[in-house]
């Protein structure tokens, strides 16, 4: 398994060595991953996972975010949502957040149906991991560290987030640990309830719908009753031979993946790795993806936020997982009692073109996330995806080239330079030699970045062998059970 952080892949690990399949060790780290990796995941989130299992089954579980507002007569009279400067380093970014930002969470349904349909072991031994690292704490790395840093503005909005993360004012620091007995409580509870009890359990959602009313947010019990896991056959398509499933629309990341990569085959055999004709064929086909998505022949919906992890998992049947979830950048609200920050999947101004808060209530928000597996001889060869955004598909894209038209082993293909066409400028990180840079710039404004930045995404994948990769751009870890 490969995934963010350590503690998460630990958590798959201990899962299929205890006799767990692929898709009980994703489970298991989806729930770490909210501990460990809050500033990108959390049960309050929304994501996506792709399944293939031994016997060939393919499905993808939707359990993205949805937009609220179900049941109520009118909107709040005064709206909380508020602007959050963001510093990156490189550029700052403004943010909205507070209760309006909230979108209906899917992550903890989504969990629960995924365990429910495929898993194997009991509830109980799949949450244990989580509950551990909740209540005993975990010491933070220094990337997970630096997340918590810039979000601190929005992390500290409320008391309950400024007692989980921070410190005498300041955000927690590598090597202090960061405890959440509130979820390792609530996570318990999950396991003691007969029938798993999410958000909508109604004394919870009526305490949630009570702030939201209070407090200038939309969200509504008659929502997190609605909240539906939707399952989907995935979108597979064929690049030189190897077949390739992804997440299929309304989500259009995995359309927008297979675009990018017929029109690399449609060059015909790639160029030399790192030559000025490689380097100038990917950007070729990342603008020309980006004008076909212009032309309206994908659907320009809202799509997912920036703040987005990803886990990977093979086991030694032959079932894989492949999930990426999402938090967006936190809202700043924590349920009561409960240790879980909610999104801010309403409040980013570069996903809402119509305007903020213009779709209908109870309609799925639509997602740039693309969990990704690859078949060869129709057994997987793969397991991959990506966060980051609008770089989700990019980065996807050159992993999958660097793979199967180079023959990369998965860490190679991962730790590869990569390059983004951002609409205007080709974003470019380090290692690449003169004559392509020179290319390049002969063409396009280029953008060098003097190192390796999370901006470029964070690609996890595990494939047979065993192999696989943690992006270390986003601190990711690989792990082997």
């Amino acid at each position: 398994m490969a995934a963010g952080h350590p503690a998460t892949c630990e958590a798959a690990a201990e899962i299929l060595r205890g006799g767990g399949n692929a898709f009980d060790a994703a489970v298991a780290a989806g729930f770490a991953a909210a501990v460990v990796e809050p500033a990108l995941t959390g049960l309050g989130g929304g994501g996506f996972l792709l399944a293939r299992t031994a016997s060939g089954d393919a499905r993808l579980f939707d359990f993205f975010v949805d937009t609220p507002g179900r049941g109520l007569s009118e909107p709040p009279e005064q709206l909380d949502f508020e602007p959050v400067t963001v510093r990156f380093g490189h550029a700052d970014q403004v943010f909205n957040v507070g209760l309006g930002s909230i979108a209906v969470p899917g992550c903890l349904p989504g969990y629960l149906h995924v365990h429910r349909s495929l898993g194997r072991i009991p509830l109980a031994r799949v949450l244990a991991p989580a509950i551990r690292l909740a209540r005993d704490g975990v010491a933070l790395n220094a990337e997970q560290a630096y997340l918590l840093e810039i979000l601190q503005p929005i992390l500290s909005l409320s008391e309950a987030g400024r007692r989980l993360y921070t410190r005498d004012g300041r955000s927690l620091v590598v090597g202090e640990r960061l405890v959440n007995t509130d979820l390792s409580v609530f996570i318990e509870r999950l396991v003691e309830s007969a029938a798993n009890a999410d958000f909508a359990e109604p004394g919870l959602a009526r305490q949630i719908a009570a702030d939201m009313a209070n407090g200038g947010g939309h969200v509504s019990v008659a929502d997190l009753e609605a909240y539906r896991v939707i399952e989907r056959r995935p979108l597979a398509f064929e690049y030189r031979g190897v077949r390739v499933l992804v997440n299929p629309p309304p989500a259009f990341g995995g359309t927008l993946v297979a675009i990018s990569l017929r029109l690399l085959e449609a060059g015909g055999p790639m160029p030399p790795w790192g030559s000025d004709a490689h380097v100038e064929r990917l950007v070729d086909s990342m603008i020309e993806t980006d004008a076909v998505r212009e032309r309206g022949e994908i659907a320009a919906r809202r799509h997912s936020a920036q703040g987005t992890t990803h886990v990977s998992v093979g086991d030694g049947e032959g079932n894989v997982a492949s999930m990426t979830t999402s938090n967006g950048e936190n809202s700043g609200y924590i349920v009561p009692g409960t240790g879980v920050m909610l999104n801010n999947m309403l409040g980013e101004e570069d996903l809402h073109p119509d305007g903020f808060h213009a779709g209908p209530p109870g309609e799925r928000v639509a997602s740039m996330m693309c969990p990704t597996v690859l078949l060869r001889e129709d057994a997987p060869w793969l397991v991959l995806g990506s966060g980051g955004s609008k770089r989700i598909r990019t980065a996807l894209a050159q992993v999958i080239s660097n793979t199967v038209d180079y023959g990369m082993d998965p860490r190679s293909a991962v730790e590869a330079p990569r390059l983004h066409w951002d609409g205007s400028v080709v974003q470019l990180e380090p290692g690449g030699g003169a004559e392509a840079v020179a290319a390049l710039a002969a063409r396009w404004p280029l953008n060098r970045w003097s190192q390796r930045n999370l901006y470029f995404g964070g690609v996890h994948a595990v494939g047979p062998g065993p192999v696989g990769a943690g992006d270390p751009r986003r601190g990711g870890s690989v792990a082997f059970g």
